[in-house]
């Protein structure tokens, strides 16, 4: 049962992460394509915690992975291996249940 609740925490953990990740991409685009501007001191707060909150798990990934120029599939690949680690983890306590 310890188990359960264990995967129950990290599944929920998880979601969040990938949502983090998920807005942090949209509000990049948003000011790549200038429909909102770094100027605005609401957006640049909300930017700069964004990326000091994804770096950390960012920054492997980013240096594995070839340069692909302007685009950066670090996001994808982050949000792949925590779905991976998702089923895995899932997995595992529906084993020992």
């Amino acid at each position: 049962m310890l188990f359960l609740t264990l995967y129950q925490i990290l599944d929920y953990l998880i979601n969040i992460i990938v949502f983090v990740v998920i807005v942090q991409f949209v509000l990049g685009l948003l000011i790549a394509f200038n429909v909102v501007n770094m100027h605005n001191q609401f957006v640049a707060a909300v930017y700069t915690a964004l990326n000091a909150i994804l770096e950390p798990m960012l920054k492997p990934i980013r240096r594995i992975m070839p340069n692909t120029g302007a685009i950066d599939f670090s996001p994808m690949v982050l949000i792949i291996g925590l779905t991976i680690l998702q089923i895995i983890v899932g997995n595992l306590a529906r084993a020992y249940m």
